[in-house]
């Protein structure tokens, strides 16, 4: 029989794979955690802080007014249907389906009202549409 003391192995603790863990599983808490501030936005649309285009000749100016009233090239339209404004628009667009649309919508305006905009220019065939806002200087005033 063999009594004689055996020599412990002292265990070794190698950190490197448990860092490289580590960094793996905070990158993926980064990218994957959503932040709870996103969920409680509260927007006050529009301003922004860009130049203002001049008028062209493919331009259509679209303005919405609060009450969800609307105006093609500030020509006041009667009613409120979609198949109206897509007649204005289609009257108003002399440069054909290479046309822009700028809705310039009232930031008080129904979003129903910017949607309808967008329903009549797709009927129309407009693809290209933008969104007039005002500076954060003017914003205040």
């Amino acid at each position: 029989m063999n009594f004689r003391p055996r020599q412990k192995e002292e265990p070794e603790i190698n950190l490197i794979p448990f860092i490289d863990v580590l960094l793996v599983i905070l990158i993926f808490l980064m990218l994957s955690t959503t932040y709870s501030k996103f969920t409680e936005l509260q927007l006050t649309l529009p301003v922004a802080d860009a130049q203002q285009l001049r008028d062209h000749p493919k331009e259509v100016i679209v303005s919405i007014a609060a009450d969800g009233r609307y105006a093609v090239n500030k020509s006041q339209l009667e009613g409120k249907h979609v198949e109206q404004v897509a007649q204005a628009l289609a009257e108003a667009a002399t440069a054909g389906r290479d046309s822009v649309i700028i809705i310039s919508a009232d930031a008080m305006a129904p979003h129903q009202s910017v949607v309808t905009v967008m329903e009549a220019a797709r009927r129309v065939g407009l693809s290209q549409i933008t969104f007039a806002t005002q500076s954060s200087a003017t914003a205040g005033r």
